[in-house]
């Protein structure tokens, strides 16, 4: 072993500081969980009607606070978790509410879709959708580290990349999917369409973490369609009602209602 080799495993070890891992065992458990409550059936048998849900809602309870406490050791940080577990309990029929709709959406929108069941079983638009409500509901009850951790999850079963906090309306509906990026500050209105390769992002950032906190991914707004690889950067970028982005376009200037934006095959540029 060199020299150099021997120094640099030196400096390592007297750096090595104790660290916690985010154990992801819980985190499957706790989005099947949710899963189970939200679409009941779909992850195990129903043996006993009278007491599915109270055995799914106390296995999330308790999951969401091995969790929280899990994130504590790591941060080192102290939380209100028995709250915050309540709290987000609170939040389930909020959150049912929203995914229906988006089920709702996505079977009106897809003529390939046979059946609610296959979306709910098949549809990776729609695990990727059920996780960035989850992580959004988590991130607005201010809890760290783990929102991220369920939106990877998500990222890396789906290849879907949607920030928990950014803010999508009802009715969303995310076709086909792989590749799609939706950054922190993103804004989207209700019964809007996304196509695979979609980049809801932001302008190059020079300023890097400076720019922290201020808008920088652009605002859809309702009854929007944006079709595959297009992309659409900059916080100041508004995407008006009713409005169709082709395929491929590239897009840093809002977009007036109504309006069509041709893509790559008209090589235009908005």
């Amino acid at each position: 072993m060199s020299s150099a080799l021997e120094n640099w495993i030196d400096y390592k070890k007297k750096n090595l500081k104790e660290m916690q891992i985010l154990k992801k065992e819980v985190i499957k458990d706790f989005i099947d969980s949710v899963w189970g409550v939200i679409f009941p059936g779909y992850k195990d048998e129903i043996e006993d009607k009278n007491t599915y849900f109270d055995l799914k809602i106390n296995a999330l309870k308790k999951n969401l606070s091995l969790l929280l406490h899990n994130i504590e050791q790591i941060l080192k940080i102290e939380l209100n978790c028995d709250k915050l577990v309540k709290d987000f309990v609170e939040a389930l029929p909020k959150l049912d509410e929203l995914l229906y709709m988006d089920l709702e959406a996505i079977y009106e929108g897809d003529p390939a879709a046979n059946s609610i069941s296959e979306i709910i079983l098949c549809y990776p638009g729609l695990y990727a959708i059920c996780i960035y409500r989850v992580a959004h509901e988590l991130s607005r009850l201010e809890i760290p580290l783990l929102p991220r951790a369920l939106s990877e999850e998500a990222h890396s079963r789906t290849g879907i990349d949607i920030h928990p906090s950014a803010n999508i309306g009802h009715h969303f509906f995310i076709d086909h999917g792989t590749g799609i990026v939706i950054g922190e500050t993103t804004e989207i209105g209700n019964y809007v369409k996304l196509y695979q390769g979609v980049t809801l992002g932001a302008l190059s950032l020079q300023a890097g973490h400076k720019l922290k906190g201020s808008k920088r991914h652009p605002t859809i707004l309702d009854h929007v369609t944006i079709y595959s690889e297009a992309s659409i950067f900059g916080g100041d970028t508004i995407i008006g009602p009713n409005v169709t982005i082709g395929s491929s376009a590239f897009i840093t200037k809002s977009v007036p209602e109504h309006s069509i934006v041709h893509g790559d095959s008209k090589k235009k540029k908005l």
